[in-house]
């Protein structure tokens, strides 16, 4: 993959660069600000970018506006958030254009290297990969107009798994249910949601992103 790093921290920057590159990818540009992450992916129209919400010059979220900006210029641009914090707002405008590609993950909860870069690949790949707290923050939001009402809520606890980029085989084991009573699920999820479309990874993005959306 070939990946645009945005921290305005020159050791995690660094650090960041050190284990995309180990584990055979191209770092094409690094930055520290968010008008420079604009420019590397508008230049560079990288497989995905890894951004920190909060960047110079007011150390905000200049990074997610910077994101949210990017993904305007060039459409679908694969974003993977990387931070400290929750930042709601421009967190649903990444998620409003329907496309996905989109990650969010925090920083202090990312347990195991190998779930990063997995994150990283599925998003890379057009998925949608959320921290539970993330995902928690975001429905504290949602629209009185909820599209999820006649979901059930073993079906809603299936969705909410979708939303953390589970796999149908990681959210059976979760909830201690077979595969497939899983697939059953996401298949009433589908039809519940109106999501036609033949491609079944397609269909889940736009699940998760009906389940986010406020």
């Amino acid at each position: 993959m070939r990946v645009v790093i945005a921290d305005d921290a020159v050791l995690l920057r660094e650090g960041l660069i050190r284990l995309v590159e180990e584990n055979g990818h191209t770092v094409v540009e690094a930055v520290g600000d968010g008008p420079s992450l604009v420019r590397a992916v508008v230049a560079h129209r990288p497989d995905v970018s890894i951004v920190d919400v909060r960047m110079p010059p007011s150390h905000t979220d200049e990074g997610l506006r910077a994101a949210v900006e990017a993904r305007s210029q060039v459409p679908g641009s694969p974003i993977l958030v990387l931070s400290q914090y929750v930042e709601v707002s421009y967190a649903d405008d990444l998620l409003a254009d329907r496309r996905g590609a989109v990650g969010y993950l925090l920083k202090d909860r990312v347990a195991q290297v190998a779930d990063f870069l997995d994150g990283l690949a599925r998003v890379a790949d057009g998925g949608t990969v959320l921290d539970p707290e993330v995902v928690g923050q975001l429905l504290v939001r949602r629209r009185r107009d909820d599209p999820l009402r006649n979901l059930t809520p073993r079906e809603r606890e299936v969705l909410e798994r979708m939303a953390e980029g589970l796999s149908n085989t990681a959210i059976a084991r979760k909830l201690v249910v077979t595969e497939g009573a899983v697939e059953k699920h996401v298949r009433n999820i589908f039809t519940k949601l109106d999501l036609h479309q033949d491609e079944e990874q397609h269909r889940r993005v736009l699940a998760v992103l009906a389940y986010l959306r406020p």
